[in-house]
């Protein structure tokens, strides 16, 4: 294979990259551990987190809550590197550098 064809395919690997760099991106994912919820885009920033509690809930329980925003956020970024994998996986690994 000449150069000129390595670069081209090289090329159209980055622009396939980018185009579902950019998809996921758009992507929203959502967690919901106990009372908490989470809705995050590709990029791993918060969009919404909403806390159910019920009557029943005290200031005891503040830990388990916290724990719970830490589970949901840490679980709905493991859904967004899942979804860069399976959909940039096969396409990062031919670029050296890449993921």
């Amino acid at each position: 294979m000449n150069i000129q064809a390595m670069m081209k395919q090289a090329q159209k690997m980055q622009k396939d990259l980018m185009n579902k760099q950019s998809e996921i991106e758009k992507m929203e994912f959502e967690t919901k551990q106990g009372f908490v919820t989470v809705r995050m885009n590709g990029k791993k920033e918060v969009i919404s987190l909403k806390i159910d509690l019920d009557e029943e809930f005290t200031a005891d329980d503040n830990d388990i809550l916290e724990d719970m925003v830490k589970i949901a956020i840490n679980n709905t970024c493991k859904k967004i590197d899942q979804t860069i994998q399976d959909k940039m996986g096969a396409l990062a690994g031919s670029i050296p550098g890449i993921m």
